[in-house]
């Protein structure tokens, strides 16, 4: 294969000193690829790392060539002249297409495309001085007919400023970022046996494929020209292709996808499974994962009742079983039809979950939450408990019978606990987000009982309450105090559509929380006058409300769209890409990337009380941390990807990437500002 690649790189320079001759041969004059030099700061900060990019546009008809060229050509040779202290690093390239002429396989960019490089400014220079950057550009570009070494010398200068990127070119790099291979940061084994060269590359069984092709990095290890065959075993992908002349000691690929992204790993020697052959073990180890994916559902639904975001609806069913006192069979009832509420919307949105995902969505846990519209009909629900609460009207008549108020007892418990598990189960706590992003993954009868474990481990305290004497004593007596406490636990109520008032506003413009308001007073004076009427006798007593309740909802169908603004970003601070995480890892940077929402409690939490604190944001801007952040509040299919890559089904994901290290440390749901400030000094 050298040898041959020789034979041909010499008849292409041969025709490339023709000159002249050549480009008469081409049809056109001139560079066939126009090189250009683009900054991403023109104004980097001293002692700081910013990234140029090479900017190569092929005429058309003509083509360059990846870091690996294939059986012909030759990369791409830079030279570069840099002031004083200031390094270049090497370039990053996109994923590459493929092209067959005559036989021989090539690794080309028949489009415009563009190599990132690092550059590290020096420290110590002033503001305002000039930084010349210059590059001498040696590239092969080659036609179906003919190939033609260019050059090119491309150059910028650069002034020390604050290192803000440039408004010009930051659209150009979430293009070229978007378009280098992201990292799959698990290992992956490769082996070569009996003239085979094949792979296992852990990849989900979701991931579509669309047409893939493996570029290898280390040259020589595969027979580029070479059949290559892609059979998916579960979550691991095998490739399988024609070994090159030498077994490498380790094996570094681009697998690309077929939609112009790619996945860049190093491989290992190792066992590599036949297609096929994990069949039986297959069914063995799923039922494995369901049963820990279970345990760890309710383990993770018991944590959940101490999460901050739950209390507020959990406070009305301690409410009820106060009222139960003594009646042990009326608090077991109770307990019960609270259980089944909760596992039933639970099933109902693992459901859900499951139908959107089979038809191709990204959706995770929660995603009832990223609609407006189901934000402001949850608004008007709590604002309406939390009136009633505070006494400002009274559910259903007051002369019915036993019969009766047994019967609402039971609908109100059944209704609590649907209630809890729609609004609070968005907070994924411990344990559970695992589970549930195992459980997406999973066959369906499988993943629906993970969601049913989920839905017991929620109520299993209010089942031990109804059906253990010994939890049920601790409870306290009935007496006048469960009216105080009734108005106690308006305040929680409240509190709860204040924040999904604030959710809304950043959802929609902020004539949306206006909105939201007045539905919600129009609603509750519906209400008011409902209870006039029950207190009155009078017949038809909840038409005022559900006339109300009819214009309060009727109002989502005005509620005006979010106000679209441009991403924020900073050297310190960015919103989540994952080409530019993968950038920001070439580089060498250390990166604090999570995954939040403006309806999760507990993510807002740890903002406030680990992330956004002095002693971290301090930690984190010496040691030249880049935080990133994944707003998942509005849903967003990238994040959904990305979420469902790692496991997880629902925010917050807290990650951290280390210098130099592939895979990223996952951080526990619960932050302290000395732990992200140890991680920043290492």
């Amino acid at each position: 294969m050298a040898v041959m690649r020789f034979v041909l790189m010499t008849l292409a320079v041969l025709l490339g000193f023709a000159g002249p001759a050549a480009a008469e041969l081409a049809g056109t004059g001139g560079p066939h690829i126009a090189a250009s030099l683009v900054p991403e700061s023109s104004q980097p900060a001293a002692g700081k790392r910013t990234t140029l990019a090479i900017s190569m546009v092929p005429q058309p008809g003509w083509h360059g060539y990846w870091r690996t060229p294939g059986d012909t050509g030759f990369p791409m040779k830079i030279e570069w002249t840099l002031p004083k202290g200031a390094t270049a690093g090497d370039p990053a390239y996109p994923v590459p297409t493929t092209l067959v002429i005559a036989g021989l396989m090539n690794h080309v960019f028949e489009k415009p495309y563009a190599l990132l490089v690092p550059f590290d400014v020096p420290a110590g220079l002033t503001k305002g001085t000039a930084l010349p950057v210059s590059a001498k550009l040696d590239y092969l570009v080659c036609s179906p007919s003919i190939c033609v070494p260019e050059s090119a010398t491309v150059s910028t200068t650069l002034t020390v400023g604050d290192g803000a990127p440039d408004a010009t070119s930051a659209a150009k790099f979430d293009v070229w970022r978007k378009a280098l291979p992201r990292p799959l940061g698990s290992p992956v084994a490769f082996e070569v046996k009996d003239g085979k060269f094949r792979l296992a590359v852990p990849l989900p069984a979701s991931v579509a494929l669309n047409q893939p092709h493996l570029f290898a990095v280390t040259d020589g290890a595969v027979n580029y020209a070479a059949p290559q065959s892609f059979t998916p075993d579960g979550d691991t992908l095998l490739i399988e292709t024609t070994a090159g002349a030498s077994a490498p000691k380790s094996f570094e690929g681009v697998l690309a996808l077929g939609d112009g992204t790619g996945l860049s790993f190093t491989a290992a020697p190792g066992a590599v499974p036949a297609a096929g052959s994990s069949g039986g073990a297959s069914s063995h180890g799923t039922l494995g994962l369901a049963l820990v994916a279970l345990a760890g559902a309710v383990l993770g639904g018991l944590i959940l009742n101490i999460m901050p975001c739950v209390f507020p609806i959990l406070s009305l069913k301690a409410l009820s079983l106060a009222k139960a006192g003594g009646d042990e069979r009326k608090v077991r009832r109770e307990a019960l039809a609270y259980t089944v509420g909760v596992i039933l919307v639970c099933v109902a949105l693992g459901g859900v979950i499951l139908a959107l995902k089979a038809a191709g969505t990204q959706v995770g846990w929660a995603f009832q939450l990223q609609d407006p519209r189901v934000i402001l009909v949850l608004i008007l629900l709590t604002s309406a408990i939390g009136f009633n609460l505070a006494g400002l009207f009274e559910f259903g008549a007051v002369s019915a019978g036993s019969g009766l108020t047994d019967k609402g007892g039971l609908a109100g418990a059944f209704w609590t606990g649907a209630l809890a598990a729609f609004v609070a189960m968005p907070c994924t706590g411990p344990f559970m987000a695992s589970a549930l992003g195992v459980a997406i993954e999973l066959p369906a009868a499988a993943a629906i009982l993970v969601f049913v474990g989920l839905g017991v481990g929620f109520a299993l305290p209010f089942l031990l309450i109804g059906y253990v004497p010994g939890f049920r004593r601790l409870l306290p007596k009935p007496g006048a105090w469960m009216e105080a406490f009734k108005r106690i636990l308006a305040v929680p109520m409240f509190l709860t559509a204040l924040g999904l008032c604030w959710v809304l506003g950043n959802q929609t413009a902020a004539g949306g929380v206006v909105i939201a308001v007045g539905a919600a007073m129009l609603f509750a004076l519906g209400l008011w006058m409902t209870g006039l009427r029950q207190r009155g006798f009078k017949a038809a007593a909840w038409m005022p409300a559900a006339l109300a309740l009819v214009f309060a909802v009727g109002s989502m169908a005005i509620l005006p769209p979010k106000e679209t603004k441009a991403a924020e970003a900073s050297a310190s601070s960015q919103p989540f890409d994952a080409g530019k995480l993968a950038a920001l890892q070439a580089e060498g940077k250390p990166v604090f990337l999570y995954f939040t929402a403006d309806w999760c409690l507990s993510c807002k939490v740890n903002e406030k009380a680990a992330i956004e604190r002095a002693e971290t944001q301090d930690a984190f801007r010496k040691a030249g941390v880049v935080t990133m952040v994944g707003d998942w509040t509005d849903g967003d299919a990238a994040i959904g990807k990305f979420l469902e890559a790692h496991g997880r089904s629902g925010v917050p994901l807290y990650l951290w990437y280390a210098p130099g290290q592939p895979q990223p440390k996952e951080l526990p749901q619960i932050l302290t500002p000395g732990m992200l400030a140890g991680l920043a000094k290492g």
